[in-house]
């Protein structure tokens, strides 16, 4: 009795590199139609899609994870993470990812730089997901050409400014003019402003002209640079104090920079704020320490870091969306640090 033994060997399932070889283009590009990257010509994307098709290519599990990078985690990227103006974005940003059901990587853009490290391409290299960039960042090269391969969304910044990648940010322009009419309103004539970097810096400067404007004050008097750190705070705060026509009122780009002038002011022996009264910007946990108790703008953080996420997740599923802007009102904290004039 003859048994009958197969000369064929059994066909095996198409794979990722069989598709490209169909095509003519290569894997990572078969993985960025896979995930309908933008940034993909349509010929390109039709070469793919069709020798999909005639192979009858399907990813499985493991293939999916292989070709299209999907690792259940996003990348965040800070710009520094001394800064408390952070945790707040932070708290919104994970609990939002958490429920659904994602992991993060943290990276602090500030630190990799001295080292000589760049997060972004760290962060990349990791397989990340998507990325959520926090805060003004010096690596905006590096995010425009990331944005080609994965989804990124912007918390609390508005740089780079790219048709792809959405915005999640407060209302800048009118939490400055919240703080300075405030101090207008207690009767302050002498108001001054330390700017800060950036869009962000921009918009609250705007604000806060408009504001001194439409007072009738001279908007151009007492402005000084005051960058975002408690040391640049405090030289621009002390330029400003030292001045034979010093002013009565500081408003700070944030609450870092605010606190820095509680300092200056209190080298030089002013009491805020029967001397000088002074607002911030973050209405972060120290703002609210009892010795300080400064006046400060709410920047709705955890609801930025909550629409960050929400703008992230809607990308996930759909790359090729255009981008979103969404703005968070403010709101202003009166404390011990501001009063009449």
């Amino acid at each position: 009795m003859e048994t009958a033994t197969g000369s064929h060997k059994p066909r095996r399932d198409p794979t990722i590199r069989d598709v490209a070889h169909r095509a003519g283009v290569s894997k990572s590009l078969v993985s960025l139609v896979l995930r309908d990257a933008p940034h993909v010509s349509e010929t390109r994307r039709q070469q793919v899609l069709s020798a999909i098709a005639e192979l009858g290519y399907k990813p499985n599990r493991m293939a999916r994870g292989l070709t299209t990078a999907r690792s259940d985690t996003v990348g965040i990227l800070l710009n520094d993470l001394s800064n408390p103006w952070f945790v707040d974005l932070l708290a919104g940003l994970t609990a939002s990812l958490h429920a659904a059901s994602l992991g993060s990587i943290i990276a602090d853009s500030h630190t990799d730089l001295r080292v000589g490290r760049r997060s972004v391409e760290t962060l990349v290299a990791h397989g990340v997901d998507g990325l959520i960039v926090v805060g003004t960042t010096s690596e905006s090269a590096a995010i425009a050409a990331a944005s080609a391969t994965v989804p990124i969304v912007l918390a609390g910044t508005r740089e780079p400014d790219l048709g792809n990648v959405d915005i999640a940010v407060n209302d800048d322009y009118a939490g400055a003019s919240l703080a300075t009419e405030h101090l207008v309103a207690l009767g302050h004539r002498h108001i001054a402003h330390l700017r800060g970097p950036g869009l962000i810096g921009d918009l609250r400067k705007a604000g806060y002209d408009d504001a001194m404007v439409a007072a009738k004050l001279d908007h151009t008097r007492y402005q000084e640079y005051g960058g975002m750190s408690e040391d640049s705070g405090f030289s621009a705060a002390r330029r400003l104090l030292t001045r034979p026509d010093r002013p009565t009122a500081v408003f700070a780009f944030n609450d870092i920079t605010a606190i820095a002038t509680l300092s200056a002011a209190d080298d030089l022996h002013l009491d805020v704020p029967s001397d000088l009264s002074v607002v911030g910007y973050d209405n972060t946990y120290l703002s609210r320490i009892r010795h300080l108790s400064l006046t400060s703008v709410d920047n709705g953080n955890f609801a930025v870091g909550v629409q960050a996420a929400k703008f992230l997740l809607e990308r996930l599923d759909n790359p090729r969306l255009p981008q979103r802007i969404h703005l968070v009102d403010t709101q202003l904290y009166i404390r011990r640090s501001t009063r009449t004039a």
